[in-house]
Parts: C-alpha cells; structure tokens; sequence
C-alpha cells in the first residue's frame, strides 16, 4: 500500500456521518485499493472521475429513504409484470473511462436477465443498470452524473429530501423527465407522494398505498 492511500483511509476513518471527503490527483490503482480496502465497510459511497475522488458517509435518514425506494421498487416490478434484479450500491466502473460510483440504489429492469447470477458486474461485457438512485440529503449528486453518464446508465431517480426528480440519458447529457423510461406511467411526482406519506404514516402503510394505487391504474 501506497503512502499515499494509507493517508486518504486513515482521513476516510475519522470522516463524521453526513460528512464528504473530496481529494484530488488520485491515481486509479489507489482508487483501487482504496475500494478493496473499504469492502467490509458498509454504508460508505466512493465516487471517482479521473484523478477526483469523493468518499460520502450518509445520515440514518438517508438510508431510510433508500431502503423505502427499494422496496417500492420490487412492488413495481412485481405488479407491472417486469423482470428485476438489483445491486445496490454495488461499485459501477470503468477503467478506460478512469470513472465509477456507488450509488445509493441500482436497478436492472430492461437488461436483468443479462445479469442473473452474476455476483461482480464488469462494465467492460455487462451492460450498466438501467436506473440508479441518488439520496442527495447528505450531499449533492451532480458531480456523479458525468460519471454515470459515461457509463452508460440511462436513468437516474434523485431524492433531495423533499421532491423526487427522474433524469434520463439524451446524447451523454442528463435531462429531467416527467416519468420513468424502465417503469411507463411512473412519474417523479407520483414517486415524491409516496415517500411523502411515509414520512407521516409509515412506511407499510405507504407501501401497502401504493400497491393499491398501481391495481386501480391497471384495472
């Protein structure tokens, strides 16, 4: 291990909750070692485009947030019909592009069965997610979006704490949308109501209102 990383984990180790550490002119075989070395450290998100590292400790209230859109998630694909896989905050990268993130969801909708099975994605053969999450309570997702952007992902849902936003991929530029390009008729104002409600009953009762509201669309 290089001096240098050892100095970035040793900062990474006293970084606070709801706190992000922005480094500069690091190379990619330290942004690698850097992911091995926090593998077994949950909750923590790496981003890196070309020599600019960022590392994010997000608040509990940004993983319940997450933890909510998830399970909606597997409620929309199941009443929709429509195969899903998901990965999480698995590490998306690209050597060639000296780009990857860790977002706070991933989705599979469109290229799922590509990926059945497959415990490590390499974007080298595997196609990128076709959504990706971002909880921007703790800190501000944008600096991700030229890295997403070159990996390929299509659609991005954003969460800023108070409204949801959906932003999909036209010629390498994000562009915000009114509704989901893998989940047809869903909006970001229908995905904003319900984690709204959650917020003041719970978050069953939201879950069990909206699998309701999905039935009476297609009935």
């Amino acid at each position: 291990m290089s001096t240098n990383t050892a100095d970035y984990l040793d900062a990474i180790e006293h970084l606070p909750a709801g706190a992000t550490l922005r480094l500069q002119h690091v190379s990619w075989d330290e942004y690698e070692q850097i992911l091995d070395e926090l593998a077994e450290r949950a909750g923590l998100r790496v981003s890196y485009n070309q020599g600019r590292l960022e590392i994010m400790s997000p608040l509990p209230e940004h993983e319940e947030y997450k933890g909510f859109i998830h399970r909606l998630v597997h409620i929309l694909s199941e009443e929709m019909g429509l195969k899903l896989e998901t990965r999480g905050s698995a590490t998306f990268r690209r050597k060639r592009d000296e780009k990857g993130a860790e977002p706070d969801e991933s989705f599979y909708v469109q290229n799922a069965e590509a990926i059945i099975g497959k415990r490590e994605i390499d974007l080298r053969v595997d196609p990128p997610p076709d959504i990706v999450v971002e909880i921007d309570t703790t800190n501000e997702s944008s600096s991700k979006f030229p890295i997403y952007a070159a990996l390929g992902v299509p659609e991005i849902w954003r969460y800023d704490g108070q409204q949801a936003q959906i932003y999909q991929l036209i010629d390498q530029t994000y562009t915000e949308a009114p509704s989901s390009r893998s989940f047809p008729g869903f909006t970001a104002e229908v995905l904003t109501l319900f984690i709204e409600q959650s917020k003041t009953q719970g978050q069953s009762v939201a879950l069990a209102a909206f699998r309701q509201w999905i039935r009476m669309r297609q009935s």
